[in-house]
């Protein structure tokens, strides 16, 4: 019995309860009876919430922000509706034929705003009332409701101009991620508020025409009652039912002006950051002069009226006019201050530029920027899609989990140094690659699948992304080429592919010491053991030295993702080395599995090319070494020419058999081997037998051929 009480207690102290209770309540309120003293408080309770939310309004910043607005009005208004209907039912059901004792039967909150209305003349009483409710069903509540109606629609028209605005500053690198994640969820809010108050706003007009409907019934029904039923005289009825119907339409129809008042402050409001009495200040904080005009005026009017109103119109100008005077001494005060400070700033630095602005002491230069000849603007114009803008953002995401390298922001701009059909990356400032495009045009490679009668013709040009002989064709011939078999391939896909590329191949050199840090930061989160091994313990790592055996793994596009396996194997050979090449080829052991699953097939096979015995003790005999960089193999020309040509035709054999070319050595030379053959052999694949042992017996390895000089 305790246990099933506390557990209603605590569903009574729920808000979400009491707001259910409460929508309960007020739905009951339209049919059931209520005395008039209930029927008072939840007068005032209406009232009291109405002018809550008025100047809740008041001091919101910005509206979206009031998210619980919308159904807010709906249950407002409901509670109006039942408060009103409640009334209406206590006006015609209680009778008495003497006025006196029919006016003590009816809501305390009713007679008094009745009798401050009409004072001692019901008709005047009765004419202010309807001028109240012209002014807010024509005013207030139709302005309210068309501003929701714009809002809302041009809200939703320039969201996709919006995201796109964010889109590019991500790409920019002018905001981070999470920035830019906060940005399109206010925007997202913002579409989602004003498309609700679009709807909303009919629940309040809705409400003040139900008022008038509500308003009409209670003086014609109640005098028709009033006087068959009830047995009043014509006159009674008439001045008792215009005094109750003018109280009850004051208490339904106030609370209804607050609330549409609050919507067209709130809509009207727009995307501010300020609540309304900054805006005004800010606004109104300007030259005095306008000040001084409006007090003169003021002055000038009350000496010419020669009558009363002087009284009043001389001593508010001269309030103006001596607002003028301080304002305009206040901004005098502030341009002094700000051109002393101009001065003395640039007294300090010494030199300035010719616009005034000081220029800053370090030219940083963007560690990514693709850079677009002026006919390619428009695959980043956000009014024509701006696809390229998405394509971007998605190749980060890929190759930090493809890499395990969070690449940074890539910085999008158009530029005349280019041809105006090139595009051009580069990573801090220095190009690494560049290529041409033609808009309007896509190109069609040839991947083996086209018959030779079925062959286009096309300007000729080579894929920049693998160097691939391809075509450019016009856009009407699209689908005669993928009929044919080629694959059609759109500029924002090229640029996109030859990106990826690019960042594979130089990630080594895109990742910084910052980057290293940021990395090592995240995994402590989780691991902190092992961090705090390798950067505090007894044989504790620079981050230059963690860098350098994370930039040697990706050089050769090997993943830094299993961080915790690089800096465990770190840990484990400090005691004995700081040499970057050997703890790299440990690093790589560990992660043999990894490397082995990148370059097998999908039955989990290498087809590798062995490297004979006889050849790498050759290899280790010329081994040689330069502290602080790579080693090299020192072969002399004539057997360096013969090694490079004995691995050319190996690897050029293995390609036409349509297999990756992947060599297989011992664990002493792959780092040599590697070494060798970068220059004249790029991109090949050298993994050692520690690797292929370290990945277990789920990779198979086939040899395919064995190379020996």
């Amino acid at each position: 019995m305790a246990e099933r009480q506390s557990l209603f207690n605590r569903t009574l102290s729920s808000q979400n309860s009491v707001i259910a209770i409460a929508v309960v309540i007020t739905v009951l309120m339209m049919f059931i009876p209520i005395p008039k003293g209930l029927v008072d408080l939840a007068m005032v309770v209406n009232m009291a919430i109405s002018l809550t939310v008025l100047l809740t309004v008041i001091y919101t910043k910005r509206a979206s922000e009031f998210t619980s607005f919308p159904r807010l009005i709906l249950l407002i208004t409901l509670f109006g509706l039942a408060i009103n209907i409640t009334s209406t039912r206590l006006i015609l059901t209680n009778r008495a034929p003497n006025p006196s004792v029919f006016m003590n039967t009816q809501s305390e909150m009713v007679k008094s705003f009745a009798n401050i209305a009409t004072g001692g003349n019901v008709l005047v009483g009765f004419i202010i009332f309807i001028i109240l409710i012209v002014v807010q069903v024509i005013v207030v509540t139709k302005g309210a409701t068309r501003v929701s109606e714009v809002t809302a629609r041009f809200t939703l028209d320039s969201m996709n101009n919006k995201m796109f605005d964010v889109q590019n500053e991500l790409n920019s690198g002018a905001i981070t991620e999470q920035e830019a994640a906060e940005k399109k969820e206010k925007i997202r809010q913002e579409v989602d508020f004003y498309s609700a108050m679009d709807g909303a706003s009919k629940f309040v007009s809705g409400n003040v025409k139900a008022g008038i409907f509500i308003t009409a019934l209670n003086l014609i029904g109640g005098f028709i009652i009033g006087m068959v039923w009830g047995g009043m005289k014509f006159n009674d009825a008439l001045e008792s039912y215009i005094k109750l119907t003018i109280g009850d339409g004051l208490m339904s129809q106030l609370p209804a002006l607050m609330l549409s008042f609050a919507t067209g402050i709130l809509v009207t409001g727009g995307s501010a950051e300020e609540v309304i009495g900054d805006q005004l200040k800010k606004n109104f904080n300007v030259d005095g002069t306008a000040y001084l005009i409006v007090g003169i005026a003021l002055v000038v009017m009350g000496i010419a009226f020669h009558n009363g109103s002087a009284v009043v119109l001389i001593p508010v100008g001269i309030l103006f006019i001596y607002i003028g005077i301080r304002q305009s001494s206040m901004m005098q005060k502030r341009e002094e201050s700000e051109l002393a400070s101009h001065s003395s700033s640039g007294g300090k630095a010494g030199t300035s530029s010719a616009s005034g602005e000081e220029m800053s002491p370090v030219a940083t230069l963007p560690p990514l920027s693709l850079e677009l000849g002026y006919t390619l603007v428009p695959l980043v114009d956000k009014e024509k899609g701006a696809e390229l803008l998405e394509r971007v953002t998605r190749i980060r995401k890929e190759q930090a989990l493809d890499l395990g390298l969070v690449v940074p922001p890539i910085r999008i701009r158009d530029s005349m140094a280019i041809d105006s059909e090139e595009y051009s990356f580069k990573i801090r400032g220095i190009e690494v690659g560049r290529a041409r495009l033609k808009l309007g045009y896509y190109m069609c490679l040839n991947t083996g699948n086209v018959p030779k009668d079925k062959e286009l013709r096309g300007e000729r040009t080579h894929d920049p992304a693998f160097g691939m002989e391809a075509l450019w064709i016009p856009e009407d011939r699209r689908v005669e080429a993928e009929k044919a078999g080629y694959a059609v391939i759109d500029p924002p896909t090229i640029i996109a592919t030859h990106l990826t590329e690019i960042i594979k191949k130089h990630a080594s050199e895109i990742l910084t010491r910052q980057e290293v840090s940021t990395i090592i930061s995240k995994i402590k989160e989780t691991n902190p053991v092992v961090v705090d091994e390798v950067l505090s313990g007894e044989h504790k790592y620079t981050y230059g030295e963690i860098e350098a055996v994370l930039k040697n793994l990706l050089s050769e596009q090997v993943s830094i993702r299993n961080m915790v396996a690089i800096l465990e194997t770190l840990a484990n050979f400090a005691p004995l080395t700081r040499d970057p090449y050997f703890l790299t080829e440990k690093v790589r052991q560990a992660l043999g599995a990894q490397i082995c699953l990148q370059y097998a097939d999908d039955q989990k096979v290498l087809h590798v090319l062995r490297l004979s015995q006889s050849l790498s003790e050759k290899i280790l005999d010329h081994k040689g070494e330069i502290p602080g960089q790579k080693p090299f193999v020192g072969f002399d020309p004539v057997d360096g020419r013969k090694y490079i040509e004995v691995m050319s035709a190996s690897i050029a054999a293995v390609r036409d058999r349509n297999y990756l070319p992947i060599v297989l050595c011992v664990d002493e030379v792959r780092q040599l081997v590697k070494s060798s053959t970068e220059r004249e052999i790029p991109g090949l694949v050298v993994i050692s037998i520690s690797e292929v042992m370290a990945a277990g017996s789920d990779i198979k390895v086939e040899t395919i051929g064995d190379i020996d000089v």
